[in-house]
């Protein structure tokens, strides 16, 4: 049997997946690829296998994946035509090397063709060009992290306590970033236990944003309320903050949104419109656990912000 890779181990979800797969597997089943070898170097230590790698350009991928059995690909932080390309040199360099089935992180109900979140045409993109490619899959669509909207709350419990977004009374099963990376340790670990597989990576409640408030003011003692206003007023916001519209732009270092307004937006559009509310108990299957709820990370609020973005792109 080939190795397990993953790669954007010097990412967030990817870094505390390196952890989680070390725990499952012995360290010389493993190879982890990422942008710098300082950052890997501390996974050689152990007796990981590293490779520096960088998807934007197809020199060198196949080379890197040899000798890998099964791949997880984190989805790239930008979004459009460079992210699909980047996707593409990944699945084209895997096949060539031999790898067998790929993990992608994907996004809830990126099949449906009326979704309007701007990421979702990049994750169905990649879904089906890996099918095209004749490999085997498993598809993990996460729901949206919860540390995302934890840490949009405390930046409005600075401001006037009015979380105000596009998103409506639309549903999510909000998850925690840890629990998504989680999810991809167990899928390169129990890869062989599954076959062209879509799963849906959901938390353990369908709520609102407005439900979510609710259990940030009970975790704190906040008072933060919940006001509904347009996608272009949504927009506004973000343009007064510095957020660039596309992750062609200049990101602001410790950023409270690191992210694109446009994908932002978006994705608010798309749980106002209830294309966002997928709801399974996949994660409990793949992993043997449940997921953390929204109350739980917000009692432990200093564990799951949002954090820096560590794209070497942008």
């Amino acid at each position: 049997m080939g190795k397990l890779l993953l790669t954007g181990v010097d990412g967030n979800l990817g870094g505390y997946a390196a952890e989680v797969l070390l725990t499952l597997e012995e360290p010389s089943q493993l190879i982890f690829c990422g942008y710098s070898q300082q950052t890997l170097d501390k996974y050689a230590a152990m007796g990981v296998e590293t490779r520096v790698t960088n998807f934007n350009s197809p020199d060198g991928l196949a080379e890197a994946f040899a000798g890998a059995e099964r791949l997880a690909l984190i989805s790239m932080p930008f979004v459009g035509a460079k992210r699909q390309n980047a996707h593409k040199n990944v699945v084209d360099a895997a096949k060539q090397a031999g790898v067998k089935q790929i993990v992608y992180t994907s996004l809830v109900n990126a099949g449906d063709e009326t979704n309007p979140s701007v990421e979702k045409k990049d994750h169905i993109y990649t879904e089906e060009y890996i099918k095209q490619a004749g490999l085997d899959y498993i598809f993990l669509r996460n729901s949206q992290y919860a540390e995302a909207m934890i840490t949009n709350y405390f930046t409005y419990v600075k401001l006037d306590g009015v979380l105000k977004n596009s998103q409506g009374d639309g549903k999510m099963a909000y998850i925690s970033r840890k629990d998504c990376a989680k999810a991809v340790a167990y899928a390169l670990h129990r890869g062989a236990e599954y076959s062209h597989a879509t799963l849906d990576i959901n938390g353990p409640e369908l709520m609102t944003i407005s439900q979510f408030i609710e259990y940030g003011n009970q975790a704190t003692g906040n008072s933060v309320r919940y006001q509904e206003i347009t996608d272009e007023e949504n927009y506004q916001i973000f343009d007064a903050m510095g957020v660039p519209r596309t992750t062609d732009g200049v990101f602001k270092k410790d950023s409270e949104a690191p992210f694109s307004s446009d994908g932002m937006v978006t994705f608010a559009q798309a749980i106002r419109e209830g294309k966002m509310d997928t709801f399974t108990d996949d994660y409990k299957k793949l992993t043997g656990q449940d997921p953390m709820t929204v109350l739980y990370m917000f009692q432990h609020s200093d564990e799951f912000q949002i954090g820096e973005r560590h794209s070497k792109d942008n």
